[in-house]
């Protein structure tokens, strides 16, 4: 019994999962002037490039794909769990920073102190293109592990 090749369809997206943040944390780091105590405060939160999400969930669909065939259930759900979680990345969460830019605007101009009413984070969502790089590397990488281990 080989484990990576009998749980192939579950440890493929779990390995894409590790390689975007890992892919996101580097780009983020020297997009930011390789300063690494400002990169792991805010590499990890939401938006920026690539999107794990897309990169998590095509991995998904493609790799339930790949083993189970697109004709199956499972594909189905996984389509549709994709579609969703990549709607709520793409767009949710742009106007939910939207909304945290207008609320810190009126905060500015009422001056109420930081202390009582935190900033809020503006930048949650993902831009089309991170939302694209994503999608990309979790089918390219998929399908590469995907033929090595199936």
């Amino acid at each position: 019994m080989n484990i990576l090749s009998d749980y192939a369809m579950f440890i493929i997206p779990l390995i894409v999962l590790a390689f975007a943040r890992i892919l996101k944390f580097i780009i983020f780091y020297f997009k930011h002037g390789k300063d690494f105590k400002y990169t792991l405060k805010h590499a990890m939160t939401y938006g920026h490039m690539p999107s794990v999400h897309s990169a998590l969930m095509v991995s998904l669909v493609t790799s339930v794909g790949f083993f189970s065939g697109i004709y199956s259930g499972a594909f189905a759900i996984a389509f549709i769990m994709a579609i969703l979680i990549i709607d709520d990345a793409t767009r949710l969460r742009v106007y939910m920073g939207e909304h945290s830019r207008y609320i810190n605007m009126i905060l500015d101009k009422t001056n109420v102190g930081e202390d009582e009413y935190p900033r809020l984070k503006e930048r949650m969502g993902h831009k089309p293109e991170e939302v694209v790089a994503g999608a990309i590397l979790g089918f390219t990488l998929t399908i590469i592990l995907a033929t090595l281990l199936g």
